[in-house]
């Protein structure tokens, strides 16, 4: 019996994942990336414990640890004089409690191993294979050369401006501007040691994430590629024209826009050799992702800003979660899996995951304003509530950076043991003739 296939359009971190754990459960899958070639290109990623879990159930997060930097903190600091505000410890009471570490590693890294791993499982994937047309009623694809690649399900993993988001609603749903825009610049340790500044070296001796908080605007810095590499981000008011996304960065006007900051970031931004400067974009919260045997997952149906270290974890989570659905549901079928069984998985999947992701949205959106509070009274209760953290024990509070019922369920969250529970319910009902 041919197992069916799963056509994933978009060979990123969250079409990889979902390639990885359909292969895992048997099914079969063509992956189509519109890129020609895989470029290493990108900057540095964090991966946060839930997608950590996902990782280590694949098997490949002692690959990743390889190119991997465990962080040992997150600490905020004051943007004005980098006082630390407070630091979270991520040692082994965290690794234990959330079941797998925080990482930090460069995004070309990352993606190599999950491409691998998927081809090593037998994935196809397709390059140089953009879709300009996807039937949702027939569930099929076309691709700019004219080809025509049909599937039992189709998975639109093609980002903000994804092709199969519009089909699945019937109608365009354009991203729109946040307001925000961010540099983004990887240098060599030996850049920052020319420097010889002895508070740039105690900060390269550890392997923590920091971020300095002001008025409009944060940086973040932290290691990759075993601390031979940093990676770089400030995220400042947006001033690209309307119809630019991205472009290379003006290294005088990123300066001049951390001006009066601690010396600390001006001295780091001074050894930035170039800088890509990207416009931040949103998207409406979707009524719906799926639409017949298609489905949206990651960006293309819950893009987060990158405040909260979680866009990629949640694409992430997505795949591990679709694909096991779906590995399940053929599995108890005996390697069937009709159109009627998989439109039921895919609302079934969608209901699990979107209040997950909307809450993971908002929380970015909270962390924008917890970051960029201008100096005031507001400020000032912030900077309070963090010094007097204790991490040791910590409670709820105001804020969700530093809030231990919010940091919880969103890290230490196990996705694919939870999903497994719902499949086991909806399954009962169906055998007891309760499901649609």
């Amino acid at each position: 019996m041919i197992p069916p296939t799963v056509v994933i359009v978009g060979a990123g971190l969250g079409g990889l994942s979902c390639a990885i754990q359909c292969r895992r459960w048997g099914l079969r899958v063509h992956v189509l990336e519109r890129a020609p070639k895989i470029l290493q290109i990108g900057a540095g990623i964090q991966i946060p414990p839930n997608a950590g879990r996902v990782l280590a159930t694949y098997g490949v997060l002692p690959e990743i640890r390889k190119k991997a930097i465990q962080v040992e903190s997150l600490g905020l600091r004051r943007y004005a004089d980098g006082s630390l505000l407070t630091e979270r410890p991520l040692g082994k009471e965290f690794r234990d409690a959330m079941g797998a570490p925080w990482l930090v590693v460069h995004r070309a890294d990352y993606h190599d191993i999950l491409l691998k791993e998927a081809e090593r499982l037998g994935a196809v994937v397709e390059l140089d294979a953009e879709v300009v047309d996807v039937d949702v009623s027939e569930t099929k694809v076309t691709l700019r050369s004219g080809k025509v690649i049909a599937g039992d399900v189709i998975v639109g993993a093609d980002g903000l401006s994804s092709v199969v988001r519009d089909k699945v609603l019937n109608t365009p749903v354009a991203p729109f501007e946040t307001g925000d825009l961010a540099y983004r610049a990887t240098f060599s340790l030996e850049q920052l040691q020319a420097l010889n500044d002895p508070e740039i070296e105690k900060l390269c001796q550890r392997h923590t994430v920091t971020l300095w908080m002001g008025p409009d605007r944060h940086c973040v810095f932290y290691p990759i590629r075993n601390g031979k590499e940093y990676n770089l981000v400030l995220l400042r008011p947006d001033n690209l024209p309307t119809n630019v996304r991205t472009t290379q960065g003006d290294l005088d006007e990123m300066k001049e826009s951390f001006t009066g900051w601690d010396e600390v970031v001006t001295k780091i931004v001074s050894c930035v050799p170039s800088v890509l400067k990207w416009k931040l974009m949103h998207l409406q919260e979707l009524d719906c992702w799926q639409k017949n045997c298609t489905t949206l997952i990651g960006d293309a149906c819950h893009p987060t800003l990158p405040y909260q270290a979680q866009g990629s974890a949640m694409a992430v989570e997505d795949g591990g979660v679709l694909g096991l659905l779906l590995g399940i549901a053929h599995a108890r079928l005996g390697g069937k899996l009709p159109a009627d069984r998989i439109k039921q998985i895919l609302s079934l999947f969608e209901n699990l995951r979107k209040h997950r992701t909307t809450v993971n949205v908002q929380g970015a959106v909270h962390n924008r304003w917890f970051y960029h509070l201008p100096d005031g009274e507001e400020q000032a209760k912030r900077d309070k509530v963090l010094k007097e953290v204790n991490w040791a024990q910590p409670k709820p509070g105001p804020y969700e950076w530093a809030s231990s019922t919010y940091q919880d369920q969103l890290l230490g969250y196990d996705v694919l043991r939870e999903a497994g529970k719902v499949f086991e319910t909806w399954w009962k009902d169906i055998e007891n003739g309760d499901g649609r």
